[in-house]
């Protein structure tokens, strides 16, 4: 079993990244964090008036955000997602990590094929949910498309502070649709000024086990 996973405060599992010094997700609960903020405060907000949505999501990582949001989907929800990762985990790594989750045995193929897929080219996972990952820089990023949801998983400002910068949000918002949404586990001052500057309008969330907020981020 890989060392570099670590058990959170709700028992479900998180990577450490040597290479940016920080978890993947928050250790007072991946899982926890994962369902607060971009499943209940994103796919499940935008959802009841929509049957099909376009999600880009800023941070690959472990996969558990596409992950949950595959769960989330059925015959009255599709979901095309789009997911960007400079430094993916090894797919050794990726089922180390799906042992860890405590899934069952078909939930565990799913999650594997998320990471088996293809990249740059969408994959149907399943009847409803089809994947795109792109290895790539997100600042590099540039797409003619449009989304309705972002997820923005990033590591945190003190990481990787240029992607919390007015220049990257206001690049996204200028991929959103209007109505649409950005979600975000970062709740600091700034984050949620240069969100403002950037378009959005800005709604601060009660966050998950360990942070007061989250924020997500809606283009009226």
């Amino acid at each position: 079993m890989d060392e570099n996973i670590i058990t959170t405060g709700d028992h479900s599992p998180t990577y450490f990244s040597g290479t940016f010094n920080a978890h993947y997700h928050s250790v007072h609960g991946a899982w926890t964090e994962t369902e607060t903020v971009f499943i209940k405060a994103g796919l499940d907000y935008l959802s009841p008036a929509r049957s099909h949505i376009d999600i880009l999501e800023i941070g690959f990582g472990t996969g558990l955000n596409a992950f949950a949001t595959l769960l989330r989907c059925h015959e009255k929800l599709n979901v095309s997602f789009t997911s960007l990762e400079k430094f993916p985990l090894s797919y050794e790594s990726a089922c180390d990590y799906a042992l860890k989750l405590n899934i069952d045995k078909d939930q565990q193929q799913l999650f594997e094929r998320l990471h088996r897929s293809p990249w740059e080219s969408f994959t149907d996972i399943n009847a409803c949910f089809k994947l795109r990952k792109h290895r790539i820089d997100f600042l590099e990023y540039r797409t003619e498309e449009s989304f309705d949801l972002i997820y923005f998983d990033a590591f945190a400002p003190e990481t990787q502070p240029e992607l919390w910068d007015l220049p990257f949000f206001t690049y996204l918002f200028g991929l959103l649709r209007p109505g649409s949404a950005l979600t975000t586990y970062c709740a600091k001052g700034y984050v949620k000024r240069n969100l403002r500057s950037a378009g959005f309008t800005v709604e601060s969330l009660p966050g998950p086990p360990g942070k007061r907020e989250m924020t997500r981020a809606i283009k009226e």
